[in-house]
């Protein structure tokens, strides 16, 4: 599932764990028994749960995070000048609305 860091329940996680979102520019992925990731880790671990062949990506976390994730501040640096920037947000459909935990 998933929630913006605005909402009430990231607002709580965010503080039980200490993390400055002022200095956080990437993914938090949360799991209550395991706690929080960022950036490559979180990104790669969300894949391996997605269907095949996007679960491949897992196999990236035998790779250093440090490595992982200067390669993750790279693409997020170039990411709109690679695959554009939209003037509007996505409204969801009622599918992906129910993905969201608020």
């Amino acid at each position: 599932m998933f929630s913006t860091l605005q909402s009430d329940i990231a607002k709580t996680i965010i503080t039980s764990h200490k993390i400055d979102i002022e200095k956080t520019d990437s993914i938090l992925l949360y799991h209550r028994d395991k706690g929080i990731v960022t950036k490559s880790t979180a990104a790669l671990k969300i894949a391996y749960h997605l269907k095949f062949p996007n679960n491949l990506l897992g196999v990236f976390l035998v790779i250093p995070s440090s490595l992982r994730d200067g390669i993750y501040d790279f693409i997020a640096k170039n990411r709109y000048r690679w695959f554009g920037k939209r003037d509007r947000c996505m409204i969801p459909t009622p599918d992906l609305k129910s993905k969201f935990l608020e």
